[in-house]
């Protein structure tokens, strides 16, 4: 990187637990799991989470540190489904992102308006905080995400294990939503065993990779 910093593409290990995944990845374990950009919609296997493996130096490096102000010096206002009055949000300039969620905001505000309410008011996109229960930092925290409205959404820590301890899947998003943020470079959290139905970030090196 710019500050001479290497990062491994491999550390060598191959026996990482899936909470080591998320807490000490290298470069290829982000790789992992393979995210089914395209795909219709359906319940993840256990624990088959796409995206979530992060190298936190390399996305500072992408991004910047939202704790030294790098990431708010970066981000730009996009007018959010105008047609509809949606107002504005907030994504980082970095890597493209703020352009492709200009892209995503233009193509869901030619949908049908039966589409709208899943869509507005958004739920929030920069903030410089952890993930919930963890010391990661979310994606939020680099500027490159987008919550959409929660009404029509469901997470995992919302809803109670069954017996077994596994979360069962549920969805209200329709693919259309979906497809456009994806084509767009954005994955989805709907396609994660953990799943977040509302939160889409911006990871073109996992969305693009389609069949």
């Amino acid at each position: 990187m710019k500050d001479g910093t290497r990062l491994a593409i491999s550390d060598g290990r191959t026996d990482k637990t899936f909470d080591t995944l998320l807490d000490r990845p290298d470069i290829g374990d982000m790789f992992a799991f393979r995210y089914p950009a395209g795909e219709p919609a359906a319940p993840p296997a256990f624990n088959h989470d796409p995206g979530r493996v992060r190298v936190e130096a390399l996305f500072r490096a992408l991004y910047g540190d939202c704790r030294k102000g790098e990431v708010a010096a970066k981000l730009r206002t996009v007018k959010w489904l105008p047609r509809h009055g949606g107002g504005t949000v907030t994504l980082t300039e970095a890597q493209g992102a703020a352009d492709a969620l200009e892209r995503v905001s233009k193509e869901l505000d030619a949908l049908p308006s039966s589409f709208v309410k899943y869509l507005i008011p958004p739920a929030g996109t920069y903030n410089c905080r952890v993930i919930a229960g963890t010391d990661r930092m979310s994606m939020h925290a680099y500027g490159a995400a987008i919550d959409i409205n929660t009404k029509h959404t469901t997470y995992w820590q919302w809803v109670k294990p069954g017996p077994d301890g596994t979360y069962r899947w549920s969805n209200q998003i329709p693919a259309e939503i979906v497809d456009i943020f994806e084509k767009n470079g954005f994955i989805w959290g709907g396609r994660w065993y953990h799943f977040d139905t509302m939160h889409f970030e911006y990871r073109p090196e996992l969305a693009t990779q389609r069949k």
